[in-house]
């Protein structure tokens, strides 16, 4: 029996494989349910590395039936596994089709959110000017889900394109949604830590022209940057992060904006504890 949780050894491989040469068989003899309950059977599974071994092994049948549409119906199944095994079939199917694969993503967001966040992430880097086109759309979104995916992954592009990040996060600052506060919160971080000038710049320009909504959002973001500040101080005078943050809080706190000067003193107390 393959294991609930953690990664496979070489005996559960053996058992996917098992497995998989039975789907075949079902499948090139048009026993299509048949083969669809021995999906399911190992799919339902908490263990995301079976799950994805068993979608990686379903793409590269290549005999006669009718794989695709099994799978396709198998991502609207009411049980999770199951739905991230065929997403997994998709993944690897699609691999040199990202156009295709982004497409699944946006109907898979809702429903199979970690496996579609990983290959969110695996798109940055294989394809990231697609990703550059596609996800400022994704952030207009009706979908909350949609909206907050639409920052997955850029952490992998903040050092290198911080202003493109950060004008992507300019779009949602004022997004109510919990779960798209939260990833904006992260990804500023990010931006922030590894790009500090750039990402000052623009808070500044955002609690100028801002609501005290938008200030408590971005003071959850402008904390956690200031304690990296104050924890390592002493070791890190001569970081650029560390000036940059310093100097950033040191003029906001004379600036006529209210809610710039109100955040410059709460970061300073920061600083200072």
């Amino acid at each position: 029996m393959i294991k609930s949780i953690g990664r496979l050894n070489l005996d559960d491989y053996k058992l996917i494989d098992s497995q998989v040469e039975k789907i075949f068989v079902c499948l090139s003899k048009d026993k299509i349910e048949e083969a669809t309950g021995l999906i399911t059977e190992m799919a339902n599974t908490q263990n995301y590395f079976v799950r994805e071994e068993l979608g990686k092994r379903l793409a590269n049948y290549e005999g006669p039936g009718a794989m695709k549409e099994v799978c396709a119906k198998l991502l609207d199944d009411h049980i999770y596994g199951i739905r991230a095994t065929a997403l997994f079939y998709f993944y690897y199917s699609n691999i040199d089709n990202p156009e295709v694969l982004l497409h699944i993503l946006s109907k898979t967001v809702e429903t199979v959110r970690w496996e579609s966040e990983h290959i969110i992430e695996e798109l940055w880097k294989s394809h990231p000017e697609l990703m550059r086109r596609e996800m400022p759309q994704w952030a207009l979104s009706p979908s909350p889900k949609k909206r907050a995916m639409s920052m997955h992954g850029m952490n992998k592009i903040a050092l290198d394109s911080p202003q493109f990040v950060l004008m992507h996060l300019e779009k949602l600052v004022d997004d109510e949604d919990p779960e798209v506060q939260e990833k904006f919160v992260k990804i500023l971080i990010q931006v922030g830590r590894h790009r500090p000038q750039h990402a000052y710049t623009n808070i500044y320009r955002w609690l100028k022209s801002g609501s005290e909504d938008r200030a408590r959002l971005l003071w959850d973001a402008l904390k956690v940057l200031v304690s990296i500040v104050a924890r390592r101080e002493r070791e890190e005078q001569s970081n650029d992060f560390w000036a940059v943050t310093k100097k950033a809080v040191s003029d906001w706190r004379k600036d006529p904006s209210p809610l710039v000067s109100q955040m410059g003193n709460r970061l300073q107390q920061l600083l200072q504890s």
